[in-house]
Protein backbone atom coordinates (compact mmCIF):
# COMPACT_ATOMS: atom_id res chain seq x y z
CA UNK A 1 0.00 0.00 0.00
CA UNK A 2 1.40 3.54 -0.86
CA UNK A 3 1.92 6.23 1.61
CA UNK A 4 1.75 8.66 -1.33
CA UNK A 5 0.19 11.79 0.01
CA UNK A 6 -2.66 14.16 -1.55
CA UNK A 7 -4.25 17.10 -0.64
CA UNK A 8 -7.46 16.82 1.47
CA UNK A 9 -9.87 15.72 -1.42
CA UNK A 10 -12.73 18.25 -2.50
CA UNK A 11 -16.51 17.57 -2.93
CA UNK A 12 -17.23 18.51 -6.66
CA UNK A 13 -14.84 18.92 -9.90
CA UNK A 14 -14.34 22.44 -10.11
CA UNK A 15 -12.97 22.56 -6.54
CA UNK A 16 -11.11 20.09 -7.48
CA UNK A 17 -9.98 22.31 -10.40
CA UNK A 18 -8.99 25.28 -7.88
CA UNK A 19 -7.37 23.01 -5.65
CA UNK A 20 -5.00 21.37 -7.81
CA UNK A 21 -4.53 24.71 -9.49
CA UNK A 22 -2.96 26.44 -5.64
CA UNK A 23 -1.43 23.02 -4.52
CA UNK A 24 0.62 21.94 -7.76
CA UNK A 25 0.93 25.37 -9.50
CA UNK A 26 4.11 25.24 -12.06
CA UNK A 27 3.52 21.38 -12.87
CA UNK A 28 2.13 20.31 -15.68
CA UNK A 29 -1.54 19.28 -16.10
CA UNK A 30 -1.86 18.91 -19.82
CA UNK A 31 0.54 18.03 -22.72
CA UNK A 32 0.59 16.66 -26.10
CA UNK A 33 2.04 17.69 -29.19
CA UNK A 34 3.80 20.61 -28.41
CA UNK A 35 0.90 21.80 -26.16
CA UNK A 36 1.59 22.19 -22.47
CA UNK A 37 -0.83 23.60 -19.39
CA UNK A 38 0.16 24.22 -16.38
CA UNK A 39 -1.90 23.62 -13.08
CA UNK A 40 -2.16 27.31 -12.84
CA UNK A 41 -3.26 27.91 -16.50
CA UNK A 42 -5.79 25.38 -16.04
CA UNK A 43 -8.83 27.04 -14.05
CA UNK A 44 -8.60 30.04 -16.46
CA UNK A 45 -8.68 27.95 -19.54
CA UNK A 46 -11.68 25.65 -17.81
CA UNK A 47 -13.28 28.40 -17.03
CA UNK A 48 -13.55 29.84 -20.62
CA UNK A 49 -15.49 27.34 -21.63
CA UNK A 50 -18.19 27.81 -19.31
CA UNK A 51 -17.91 31.49 -20.19
CA UNK A 52 -19.05 30.45 -23.68
CA UNK A 53 -21.77 28.02 -22.54
CA UNK A 54 -23.22 30.41 -20.00
CA UNK A 55 -23.17 32.73 -22.87
CA UNK A 56 -24.93 30.36 -25.19
CA UNK A 57 -27.91 29.96 -23.12
CA UNK A 58 -26.52 26.35 -20.76
CA UNK A 59 -27.72 26.27 -17.33
CA UNK A 60 -27.14 24.91 -14.41
CA UNK A 61 -28.56 20.76 -14.43
CA UNK A 62 -28.18 21.02 -18.92
CA UNK A 63 -26.67 18.38 -20.62
CA UNK A 64 -23.59 18.73 -22.67
CA UNK A 65 -22.34 16.24 -24.56
CA UNK A 66 -19.12 15.32 -26.26
CA UNK A 67 -18.00 13.23 -28.95
CA UNK A 68 -14.06 13.24 -29.56
CA UNK A 69 -11.02 10.84 -28.77
CA UNK A 70 -8.65 12.14 -25.89
CA UNK A 71 -7.45 15.49 -26.26
CA UNK A 72 -6.26 18.48 -23.86
CA UNK A 73 -9.57 20.37 -25.35
CA UNK A 74 -11.79 17.31 -24.49
CA UNK A 75 -10.51 17.98 -20.96
CA UNK A 76 -11.02 21.79 -21.09
CA UNK A 77 -14.50 21.27 -22.40
CA UNK A 78 -15.17 18.64 -19.54
CA UNK A 79 -13.76 20.51 -16.95
CA UNK A 80 -15.99 23.96 -18.83
CA UNK A 81 -19.18 21.97 -18.69
CA UNK A 82 -18.80 20.68 -14.77
CA UNK A 83 -17.84 24.67 -14.20
CA UNK A 84 -21.11 25.91 -15.86
CA UNK A 85 -23.02 23.54 -13.60
CA UNK A 86 -23.93 21.40 -16.82
CA UNK A 87 -24.17 17.82 -16.67
CA UNK A 88 -21.49 15.96 -18.89
CA UNK A 89 -22.63 13.28 -21.31
CA UNK A 90 -19.78 11.60 -22.74
CA UNK A 91 -20.15 9.38 -26.13
CA UNK A 92 -17.91 7.00 -27.56
CA UNK A 93 -15.92 7.39 -30.62
CA UNK A 94 -16.75 4.38 -32.31
CA UNK A 95 -20.59 5.10 -32.85
CA UNK A 96 -21.82 5.50 -35.80
CA UNK A 97 -24.80 8.87 -36.36
CA UNK A 98 -27.57 7.21 -35.34
CA UNK A 99 -26.09 5.27 -32.12
CA UNK A 100 -24.76 9.03 -31.21
CA UNK A 101 -27.97 10.37 -32.38
CA UNK A 102 -30.37 8.38 -29.85
CA UNK A 103 -28.03 9.16 -26.49
CA UNK A 104 -27.90 12.90 -27.69
CA UNK A 105 -32.29 13.01 -28.04
CA UNK A 106 -32.55 10.46 -24.66
CA UNK A 107 -30.33 12.78 -22.60
CA UNK A 108 -31.99 15.67 -24.26
CA UNK A 109 -28.39 17.51 -25.07
CA UNK A 110 -28.67 21.42 -25.75
CA UNK A 111 -24.67 21.08 -27.08
CA UNK A 112 -22.37 18.84 -28.23
CA UNK A 113 -18.16 19.10 -28.69
CA UNK A 114 -17.71 17.23 -31.43
CA UNK A 115 -14.72 15.99 -33.39
CA UNK A 116 -14.53 16.61 -37.24
CA UNK A 117 -12.59 14.24 -39.45
CA UNK A 118 -10.85 11.88 -37.38
CA UNK A 119 -9.50 8.29 -38.91
CA UNK A 120 -10.84 9.40 -41.96
CA UNK A 121 -14.71 9.85 -40.24
CA UNK A 122 -16.85 13.07 -40.89
CA UNK A 123 -18.50 13.28 -37.41
CA UNK A 124 -20.80 16.37 -37.85
CA UNK A 125 -21.37 14.87 -41.91
CA UNK A 126 -22.43 11.51 -40.31
CA UNK A 127 -24.87 12.95 -37.64
CA UNK A 128 -26.25 15.32 -39.37
CA UNK A 129 -28.98 13.01 -41.59
CA UNK A 130 -30.00 11.89 -37.35
CA UNK A 131 -29.39 15.02 -35.83
CA UNK A 132 -31.89 15.50 -32.67
CA UNK A 133 -34.16 18.47 -33.12
CA UNK A 134 -33.50 19.65 -29.51
CA UNK A 135 -29.53 19.88 -30.11
CA UNK A 136 -29.14 23.38 -30.43
CA UNK A 137 -25.34 23.55 -31.15
CA UNK A 138 -22.25 21.50 -32.45
CA UNK A 139 -18.76 23.14 -32.06
CA UNK A 140 -15.80 21.42 -33.56
CA UNK A 141 -13.11 20.59 -31.27
CA UNK A 142 -9.60 23.17 -31.78
CA UNK A 143 -7.49 20.76 -33.54
CA UNK A 144 -10.06 19.71 -36.45
CA UNK A 145 -12.00 23.52 -36.43
CA UNK A 146 -10.77 23.76 -39.89
CA UNK A 147 -12.86 20.74 -41.14
CA UNK A 148 -15.76 21.04 -39.69
CA UNK A 149 -19.05 21.11 -40.95
CA UNK A 150 -22.40 22.20 -39.53
CA UNK A 151 -21.01 23.33 -35.99
CA UNK A 152 -18.82 25.98 -35.10
CA UNK A 153 -15.29 26.17 -34.54
CA UNK A 154 -14.15 25.69 -31.04
CA UNK A 155 -12.03 29.46 -31.33
CA UNK A 156 -15.16 31.10 -32.61
CA UNK A 157 -17.23 29.54 -29.59
CA UNK A 158 -14.40 30.73 -27.25
CA UNK A 159 -14.70 34.36 -28.15
CA UNK A 160 -18.28 34.56 -27.78
CA UNK A 161 -17.84 33.75 -23.98
CA UNK A 162 -16.69 37.74 -23.85
CA UNK A 163 -19.88 38.40 -23.35
CA UNK A 164 -19.67 36.87 -19.89
CA UNK A 165 -17.54 38.09 -16.32
CA UNK A 166 -14.76 35.57 -15.32
CA UNK A 167 -16.12 36.65 -11.63
CA UNK A 168 -19.95 35.48 -13.36
CA UNK A 169 -18.41 32.17 -14.47
CA UNK A 170 -16.40 31.58 -11.08
CA UNK A 171 -19.72 31.96 -9.04
CA UNK A 172 -21.66 29.25 -11.36
CA UNK A 173 -18.42 27.04 -10.54
CA UNK A 174 -18.46 27.59 -6.87
CA UNK A 175 -22.40 27.44 -6.62
CA UNK A 176 -21.80 23.57 -7.98
CA UNK A 177 -22.95 20.92 -5.22
CA UNK A 178 -21.49 17.54 -3.99
CA UNK A 179 -24.60 16.08 -4.60
CA UNK A 180 -25.28 17.57 -8.33
CA UNK A 181 -25.19 15.34 -11.11
CA UNK A 182 -21.84 15.33 -12.87
CA UNK A 183 -22.48 13.09 -16.13
CA UNK A 184 -24.91 10.83 -17.37
CA UNK A 185 -23.11 8.14 -18.97
CA UNK A 186 -24.61 5.41 -21.08
CA UNK A 187 -24.03 1.78 -20.41
CA UNK A 188 -25.85 -0.68 -22.32
CA UNK A 189 -28.27 -3.35 -20.89
CA UNK A 190 -29.82 -6.66 -21.25
CA UNK A 191 -32.47 -4.64 -22.87
CA UNK A 192 -30.83 -3.62 -25.75
CA UNK A 193 -31.34 0.05 -24.77
CA UNK A 194 -28.72 2.33 -23.43
CA UNK A 195 -29.36 3.31 -20.15
CA UNK A 196 -27.89 6.83 -18.81
CA UNK A 197 -26.03 6.34 -15.37
CA UNK A 198 -26.29 9.99 -13.30
CA UNK A 199 -23.23 9.65 -10.99
CA UNK A 200 -22.71 12.93 -8.32
CA UNK A 201 -19.53 14.86 -8.19
CA UNK A 202 -18.66 14.17 -4.54
CA UNK A 203 -18.85 10.19 -4.85
CA UNK A 204 -16.05 10.47 -7.80
CA UNK A 205 -13.49 12.33 -6.49
CA UNK A 206 -13.73 10.23 -2.88
CA UNK A 207 -13.68 6.63 -4.73
CA UNK A 208 -10.92 8.06 -7.09
CA UNK A 209 -8.78 9.20 -3.65
CA UNK A 210 -8.95 6.04 -2.60
CA UNK A 211 -7.53 5.07 -6.12
CA UNK A 212 -4.55 7.81 -6.16
CA UNK A 213 -3.10 6.56 -2.70
CA UNK A 214 -4.01 2.76 -3.32
CA UNK A 215 -1.71 2.49 -6.56
CA UNK A 216 0.49 5.29 -5.26
CA UNK A 217 0.17 7.73 -8.18
CA UNK A 218 2.43 10.73 -6.95
CA UNK A 219 2.39 14.81 -8.21
CA UNK A 220 4.39 15.26 -10.83
CA UNK A 221 3.87 11.76 -12.12
CA UNK A 222 3.25 11.36 -16.21
CA UNK A 223 -0.33 9.28 -17.12
CA UNK A 224 -0.57 8.67 -20.31
CA UNK A 225 -4.47 8.24 -20.54
CA UNK A 226 -4.97 5.54 -23.83
CA UNK A 227 -7.88 4.82 -21.62
CA UNK A 228 -10.72 6.65 -24.18
CA UNK A 229 -12.35 9.73 -21.89
CA UNK A 230 -15.91 8.58 -22.91
CA UNK A 231 -15.44 5.54 -21.02
CA UNK A 232 -14.78 5.80 -16.78
CA UNK A 233 -11.57 4.29 -16.96
CA UNK A 234 -10.33 7.01 -18.95
CA UNK A 235 -12.39 9.84 -17.63
CA UNK A 236 -12.47 8.89 -14.01
CA UNK A 237 -9.59 6.57 -13.01
CA UNK A 238 -8.08 8.97 -15.68
CA UNK A 239 -7.46 12.48 -15.88
CA UNK A 240 -9.75 13.17 -12.87
CA UNK A 241 -7.25 11.03 -10.71
CA UNK A 242 -4.69 13.16 -12.57
CA UNK A 243 -6.16 15.95 -11.25
CA UNK A 244 -6.25 14.09 -7.30
CA UNK A 245 -2.53 13.59 -7.45
CA UNK A 246 -1.46 16.85 -9.26
CA UNK A 247 0.03 14.58 -12.27
CA UNK A 248 0.64 15.24 -15.40
CA UNK A 249 -2.45 14.04 -17.92
CA UNK A 250 -0.77 13.05 -21.25
CA UNK A 251 -4.06 12.42 -23.78
CA UNK A 252 -3.67 9.49 -26.59
CA UNK A 253 -6.28 9.10 -29.27
CA UNK A 254 -5.73 5.39 -30.54
CA UNK A 255 -3.81 2.67 -29.23
CA UNK A 256 -0.95 1.69 -31.25
CA UNK A 257 2.07 -0.43 -29.36
CA UNK A 258 4.47 1.31 -31.64
CA UNK A 259 3.24 4.88 -30.78
CA UNK A 260 2.90 3.93 -27.17
CA UNK A 261 6.72 2.35 -27.12
CA UNK A 262 7.81 5.95 -28.34
CA UNK A 263 5.65 7.66 -26.20
CA UNK A 264 6.67 5.89 -23.22
CA UNK A 265 10.37 6.59 -24.51
CA UNK A 266 10.37 10.33 -25.26
CA UNK A 267 7.59 11.17 -22.78
CA UNK A 268 8.83 9.48 -19.85
CA UNK A 269 5.58 7.77 -18.79
CA UNK A 270 5.36 6.50 -15.05
CA UNK A 271 1.81 5.07 -14.87
CA UNK A 272 -0.30 3.42 -17.88
CA UNK A 273 -3.26 1.77 -16.98
CA UNK A 274 -5.00 -0.12 -19.63
CA UNK A 275 -6.74 -3.55 -20.39
CA UNK A 276 -4.97 -6.77 -20.14
CA UNK A 277 -4.76 -6.54 -24.48
CA UNK A 278 -2.50 -3.28 -24.18
CA UNK A 279 -0.23 -5.00 -21.85
CA UNK A 280 -0.30 -8.11 -24.42
CA UNK A 281 0.46 -6.11 -27.13
CA UNK A 282 3.26 -4.71 -25.67
CA UNK A 283 4.77 -7.86 -24.74
CA UNK A 284 4.03 -9.23 -28.29
CA UNK A 285 5.37 -6.27 -30.26
CA UNK A 286 9.08 -7.58 -32.06
CA UNK A 287 11.00 -3.97 -30.31
CA UNK A 288 10.17 -4.97 -26.70
CA UNK A 289 13.90 -5.82 -26.28
CA UNK A 290 15.41 -2.97 -26.93
CA UNK A 291 12.81 -0.35 -25.91
CA UNK A 292 13.74 1.90 -22.71
CA UNK A 293 10.38 1.58 -20.51
CA UNK A 294 12.80 2.46 -17.70
CA UNK A 295 10.53 5.31 -16.72
CA UNK A 296 7.25 3.10 -16.47
CA UNK A 297 6.33 2.19 -12.76
CA UNK A 298 2.21 2.20 -12.41
CA UNK A 299 -0.07 -0.38 -14.39
CA UNK A 300 -3.50 -0.96 -13.63
CA UNK A 301 -6.04 -3.25 -15.27
CA UNK A 302 -8.77 -5.40 -15.18
CA UNK A 303 -10.73 -8.26 -16.43
CA UNK A 304 -12.83 -11.59 -15.23
CA UNK A 305 -9.78 -14.18 -15.95
CA UNK A 306 -5.77 -12.83 -16.39
CA UNK A 307 -3.39 -15.37 -16.11
CA UNK A 308 -0.71 -14.78 -13.40
CA UNK A 309 2.29 -15.24 -15.69
CA UNK A 310 0.58 -11.50 -17.19
CA UNK A 311 1.03 -9.96 -13.98
CA UNK A 312 4.88 -11.62 -13.73
CA UNK A 313 5.77 -10.55 -17.07
CA UNK A 314 4.56 -7.07 -16.58
CA UNK A 315 6.67 -6.91 -13.60
CA UNK A 316 10.15 -8.67 -14.92
CA UNK A 317 9.55 -7.78 -18.95
CA UNK A 318 8.03 -4.30 -18.68
CA UNK A 319 10.08 -3.46 -15.55
CA UNK A 320 6.67 -2.30 -14.06
CA UNK A 321 7.12 -2.09 -10.33
CA UNK A 322 3.59 -1.41 -9.34
CA UNK A 323 0.71 -3.50 -11.19
CA UNK A 324 -2.65 -4.27 -9.33
CA UNK A 325 -5.88 -4.97 -10.87
CA UNK A 326 -9.34 -3.54 -9.98
CA UNK A 327 -13.19 -4.24 -10.86
CA UNK A 328 -15.63 -1.58 -11.47
CA UNK A 329 -18.69 -0.95 -13.39
CA UNK A 330 -20.70 2.42 -14.82
CA UNK A 331 -23.37 2.30 -12.12
CA UNK A 332 -20.88 2.42 -8.99
CA UNK A 333 -18.72 4.71 -10.72
CA UNK A 334 -16.47 2.53 -12.44
CA UNK A 335 -14.55 1.72 -8.98
CA UNK A 336 -15.35 -0.91 -6.60
CA UNK A 337 -12.67 -2.91 -5.68
CA UNK A 338 -9.03 -2.92 -6.22
CA UNK A 339 -5.70 -5.38 -5.71
CA UNK A 340 -3.05 -4.18 -2.99
CA UNK A 341 0.07 -4.00 -5.61
CA UNK A 342 1.92 -5.41 -2.88
CA UNK A 343 -0.62 -8.29 -3.38
CA UNK A 344 1.31 -12.14 -4.63
CA UNK A 345 0.56 -12.53 -8.26
CA UNK A 346 -1.89 -14.82 -7.58
CA UNK A 347 -3.77 -12.40 -6.13
CA UNK A 348 -3.62 -9.60 -8.51
CA UNK A 349 -4.00 -12.03 -11.28
CA UNK A 350 -6.91 -14.33 -9.83
CA UNK A 351 -8.82 -11.52 -7.51
CA UNK A 352 -10.16 -7.97 -8.46
CA UNK A 353 -9.36 -6.91 -4.95
CA UNK A 354 -11.18 -5.81 -1.77
CA UNK A 355 -14.17 -3.30 -1.30
CA UNK A 356 -13.04 0.45 -1.54
CA UNK A 357 -13.21 1.88 1.92
CA UNK A 358 -16.51 2.64 2.99
CA UNK A 359 -17.90 0.28 0.27
CA UNK A 360 -19.26 -2.90 0.72
CA UNK A 361 -18.89 -6.61 -1.56
CA UNK A 362 -22.09 -8.92 -0.95
CA UNK A 363 -22.56 -12.01 -2.87
CA UNK A 364 -26.18 -12.58 -2.56
CA UNK A 365 -28.59 -15.47 -3.36
CA UNK A 366 -31.33 -14.97 -5.47
CA UNK A 367 -33.53 -14.30 -2.67
CA UNK A 368 -30.68 -11.47 -1.76
CA UNK A 369 -29.48 -12.97 1.64
CA UNK A 370 -25.83 -13.35 1.85
CA UNK A 371 -23.80 -16.29 1.05
CA UNK A 372 -20.90 -17.85 3.21
CA UNK A 373 -17.04 -17.19 1.46
CA UNK A 374 -16.15 -19.59 -1.41
CA UNK A 375 -19.72 -19.67 -2.28
CA UNK A 376 -20.79 -18.47 -5.76
CA UNK A 377 -23.55 -15.58 -6.37
CA UNK A 378 -24.61 -12.58 -7.42
CA UNK A 379 -22.00 -9.14 -7.41
CA UNK A 380 -23.62 -6.66 -5.15
CA UNK A 381 -22.45 -3.29 -4.14
CA UNK A 382 -23.33 -0.77 -1.33
CA UNK A 383 -21.78 2.71 -0.13
CA UNK A 384 -21.30 5.81 -1.12
CA UNK A 385 -20.51 4.89 -4.95
CA UNK A 386 -24.04 3.89 -6.02
CA UNK A 387 -25.32 5.71 -9.00
CA UNK A 388 -28.14 8.31 -8.47
CA UNK A 389 -29.75 5.72 -10.65
CA UNK A 390 -30.81 5.80 -14.65
CA UNK A 391 -32.03 8.83 -16.18
CA UNK A 392 -35.41 9.13 -16.50
CA UNK A 393 -35.76 5.03 -15.87
CA UNK A 394 -36.78 4.68 -12.84
CA UNK A 395 -38.24 1.12 -13.49
CA UNK A 396 -34.92 0.12 -14.37
CA UNK A 397 -33.52 2.07 -11.30
CA UNK A 398 -35.46 0.10 -8.73
CA UNK A 399 -34.93 -3.02 -10.64
CA UNK A 400 -30.93 -2.68 -10.21
CA UNK A 401 -30.95 -1.22 -6.67
CA UNK A 402 -32.92 -2.90 -4.15
CA UNK A 403 -34.54 -1.58 -1.05
CA UNK A 404 -31.47 -2.78 0.98
CA UNK A 405 -29.14 -0.12 -1.37
CA UNK A 406 -27.65 -3.04 -2.88
CA UNK A 407 -26.66 -2.44 -5.98
CA UNK A 408 -26.87 -5.76 -8.32
CA UNK A 409 -24.51 -6.03 -10.94
CA UNK A 410 -25.73 -8.93 -12.81
CA UNK A 411 -22.08 -10.48 -12.74
CA UNK A 412 -21.22 -13.92 -10.63
CA UNK A 413 -18.05 -14.10 -8.28
CA UNK A 414 -17.45 -15.20 -4.90
CA UNK A 415 -15.72 -13.65 -2.22
CA UNK A 416 -12.83 -15.14 -0.06
CA UNK A 417 -12.00 -15.17 3.35
CA UNK A 418 -10.09 -11.66 2.82
CA UNK A 419 -12.76 -10.40 1.51
CA UNK A 420 -11.47 -10.58 -2.25
CA UNK A 421 -13.29 -11.18 -4.86
CA UNK A 422 -13.27 -12.88 -8.00
CA UNK A 423 -15.52 -13.08 -10.76
CA UNK A 424 -16.66 -16.14 -12.23
CA UNK A 425 -19.47 -15.58 -14.54
CA UNK A 426 -22.25 -12.99 -16.55
CA UNK A 427 -25.70 -12.81 -15.57
CA UNK A 428 -26.31 -10.56 -18.24
CA UNK A 429 -24.56 -12.22 -21.08
CA UNK A 430 -21.90 -9.22 -21.41
CA UNK A 431 -19.08 -10.13 -22.87
CA UNK A 432 -15.43 -7.61 -22.71
CA UNK A 433 -13.93 -6.96 -26.14
CA UNK A 434 -10.47 -5.22 -25.53
CA UNK A 435 -11.42 -3.91 -22.81
CA UNK A 436 -14.63 -2.64 -24.18
CA UNK A 437 -17.85 -3.71 -22.47
CA UNK A 438 -20.50 -5.55 -24.94
CA UNK A 439 -24.25 -6.58 -24.73
CA UNK A 440 -25.26 -9.19 -27.04
CA UNK A 441 -29.16 -7.81 -26.13
CA UNK A 442 -28.18 -4.24 -28.11
CA UNK A 443 -26.10 -5.88 -30.83
CA UNK A 444 -28.60 -8.44 -31.67
CA UNK A 445 -31.12 -5.71 -31.92
CA UNK A 446 -29.15 -3.77 -34.38
CA UNK A 447 -28.37 -7.22 -36.51
CA UNK A 448 -32.45 -7.99 -36.40
CA UNK A 449 -32.90 -4.89 -38.80
CA UNK A 450 -31.00 -6.51 -41.83
CA UNK A 451 -33.50 -7.92 -44.05
CA UNK A 452 -32.02 -11.65 -44.47
CA UNK A 453 -32.04 -11.91 -40.73
CA UNK A 454 -35.09 -13.79 -39.69
CA UNK A 455 -33.80 -14.31 -35.82
CA UNK A 456 -30.05 -13.73 -34.46
CA UNK A 457 -28.27 -14.95 -30.77
CA UNK A 458 -24.93 -13.38 -30.64
CA UNK A 459 -22.71 -14.37 -27.96
CA UNK A 460 -18.57 -13.90 -26.67
CA UNK A 461 -16.64 -16.48 -27.55
CA UNK A 462 -12.85 -16.84 -26.24
CA UNK A 463 -9.68 -14.73 -28.60
CA UNK A 464 -6.24 -15.04 -28.04
CA UNK A 465 -5.25 -11.23 -28.37
CA UNK A 466 -8.82 -9.16 -27.39
CA UNK A 467 -10.47 -11.68 -24.78
CA UNK A 468 -13.14 -12.23 -26.17
CA UNK A 469 -15.08 -11.40 -29.44
CA UNK A 470 -18.48 -11.57 -30.55
CA UNK A 471 -20.03 -14.53 -32.56
CA UNK A 472 -23.00 -13.77 -34.22
CA UNK A 473 -25.46 -17.11 -34.28
CA UNK A 474 -28.05 -16.61 -37.40
CA UNK A 475 -31.37 -18.01 -38.93
CA UNK A 476 -32.37 -16.47 -42.69
CA UNK A 477 -35.23 -15.46 -43.63
CA UNK A 478 -36.74 -18.45 -46.36
CA UNK A 479 -35.20 -17.69 -49.51
CA UNK A 480 -32.73 -14.65 -48.52
CA UNK A 481 -29.08 -14.98 -49.21
CA UNK A 482 -26.58 -13.92 -46.86
CA UNK A 483 -23.06 -14.68 -45.45
CA UNK A 484 -20.95 -13.93 -42.90
CA UNK A 485 -18.06 -11.43 -45.12
CA UNK A 486 -21.61 -9.62 -46.17
CA UNK A 487 -23.30 -9.68 -42.39
CA UNK A 488 -20.02 -8.25 -41.14
CA UNK A 489 -19.34 -5.38 -43.99
CA UNK A 490 -23.26 -4.69 -43.19
CA UNK A 491 -22.67 -4.71 -39.02
CA UNK A 492 -19.40 -2.59 -39.44
CA UNK A 493 -21.43 0.61 -41.80
CA UNK A 494 -23.95 0.00 -38.57
CA UNK A 495 -22.51 -0.34 -35.60
CA UNK A 496 -19.31 0.83 -33.68
CA UNK A 497 -16.49 -1.70 -34.44
CA UNK A 498 -16.25 -2.98 -31.31
CA UNK A 499 -19.53 -4.20 -31.30
CA UNK A 500 -19.01 -5.37 -35.08
CA UNK A 501 -19.56 -9.71 -34.65
CA UNK A 502 -15.78 -11.75 -35.65
CA UNK A 503 -17.56 -14.33 -36.58
CA UNK A 504 -20.63 -15.43 -38.19
CA UNK A 505 -22.17 -18.96 -37.95
CA UNK A 506 -25.37 -19.96 -39.70
CA UNK A 507 -28.16 -22.40 -38.56
CA UNK A 508 -31.34 -23.58 -39.42
CA UNK A 509 -33.21 -22.81 -36.07
CA UNK A 510 -31.29 -21.96 -32.91
CA UNK A 511 -31.93 -23.98 -29.59
CA UNK A 512 -34.32 -23.12 -27.29
CA UNK A 513 -36.04 -23.79 -23.93
CA UNK A 514 -39.03 -24.92 -22.67
CA UNK A 515 -39.96 -21.20 -22.30
CA UNK A 516 -38.71 -21.17 -25.92
CA UNK A 517 -36.14 -19.16 -25.16
CA UNK A 518 -32.17 -19.10 -26.41
CA UNK A 519 -30.03 -21.66 -24.79
CA UNK A 520 -26.92 -19.18 -25.08
CA UNK A 521 -25.17 -21.83 -23.10
CA UNK A 522 -25.28 -24.11 -26.00
CA UNK A 523 -24.34 -22.60 -28.67
CA UNK A 524 -21.82 -21.13 -26.48
CA UNK A 525 -20.52 -24.50 -25.77
CA UNK A 526 -20.76 -25.51 -29.62
CA UNK A 527 -18.88 -21.90 -30.69
CA UNK A 528 -16.03 -22.44 -28.27
CA UNK A 529 -15.55 -26.06 -29.62
CA UNK A 530 -15.23 -25.00 -33.18
CA UNK A 531 -13.94 -21.19 -33.36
Amino acid sequence: MSDATIPAIAATIPALLFSAARHHAERTALEEAGRRITYAELPEQALAVSRALIAHGIQPGDKVAIWAPNCIDWVLAALGIHCAGAVMVPINTRMKGAEAADILARSHARLLFCVGSFLGIDYPAMLAPVRPAGLARIVVLGQWQEAWQGGQPWSAFLADGAAVSPADARARADAVRPDDIADLMFTSGTTGKAKGVMSAHAPTLRAFAEYVRIIGLRAGDRYLVVNPFFHSFGYKAGWITCLIAGATILPHPVFDAEAVFQRIETDRITALPGPPTLYLSMLAHPRLADADLSSLRIAVTGASTIPPILIERMRSELGIRVVTTAYGLTECGGLATICDPDDDADTIAGTSGKAIPGTEVGILDPKGQPLPPGTPGEICLRGFHVMKGYFENPEATAETIDGDGWLHTGDIGTLDARGYLRITDRLKDMFIVGGFNCYPAEIEAALTAHPAIAQVAVVGVPDERMGEVGCACVVRRPGASLDETGLIAWSRENMANYKVPRYVRFFDALPVNASNKVVKNELRALLTAAV
